[in-house]
């Protein structure tokens, strides 16, 4: 099964910087760091970081989807070295409801746009 056919939501090809914190398994925060987004999507995010993330590592992901600031925690779901730098795979396991309502709309408005470009 292709990763496309996996996928519970259409992932949107988006590009936006970020920063996240490594959760231990006790819950302290550790390590703290930028990255940037290469797709999202209602159920997960694909990031470029500078350092590999650990497969099962939580995060808390602070993401700007246009004027509007997200908190996201998520499991890092994969890692894979690419051009210098690592892809790694972020299923969201907690979104406060309003960060529920900025993915949808933006979801929404991403997918207006390009129908827009494909008319």
């Amino acid at each position: 099964m292709s990763d496309a056919e996996k996928r519970k939501h259409i992932r949107l090809e988006s590009l936006h910087l970020l920063d996240y914190i490594v959760i231990d398994s006790v819950g302290t925060r550790g390590r703290h760091a930028m990255g940037r987004t290469l797709d999202i999507s209602e159920s997960g995010i694909k990031i470029e970081t500078n350092e590999p993330l650990i497969m099962g590592d939580l995060l808390v992901v602070t993401i700007g989807l246009e004027d509007d600031l997200i908190d996201l925690h998520g499991e890092v779901t994969n890692c894979r070295p690419a051009s210098g730098m690592f892809v790694n795979g972020v299923q969201f396991t907690d979104i406060p409801e309003e960060g529920k309502k900025l993915l949808k709309k933006y979801s929404e408005a991403f997918m207006a746009k390009t129908k827009e470009n494909n008319d």
